[in-house]
């Protein structure tokens, strides 16, 4: 088979270099209307009032569950092979976290 011939049903993706590069998100917002569910990727810095949506991106809600199963089983392939991923709640941050040393 000649390197121009395609397998049924292959389907070949590109990513430009921009969007291989990523984008760095610590906060996930998610909404939802009847038809679509839209995801808001943001980068919050401690200490900083404002942020900026660094990505959106709009599912229907068929692959918003596709993407859920996706994630689910991922993440437990990932615990599977590293260990289970703690919670934020379960990781004590320290009370500077973000702000100022408090004084006395």
């Amino acid at each position: 088979m000649s390197d121009q011939q395609q397998v049924p049903n292959q389907l070949n993706i590109e990513i430009s270099e921009e969007v291989a590069e990523g984008s760095y998100a610590n906060l996930a917002i998610i909404t939802h209307s009847h038809a679509e569910f839209v995801l808001d990727f943001v980068n919050v810095m401690p200490g900083t009032p404002k942020s900026k949506v660094k990505s959106r991106i709009i599912l229907t809600p068929q692959h918003a569950k596709r993407f859920m199963k996706a994630m689910t089983e991922n993440i437990q392939k990932y615990e599977a092979s590293n260990g289970t991923i703690k919670d934020l709640e379960e990781i004590p941050l320290p009370l500077t976290f973000g702000g100022p040393t408090a004084q006395a």
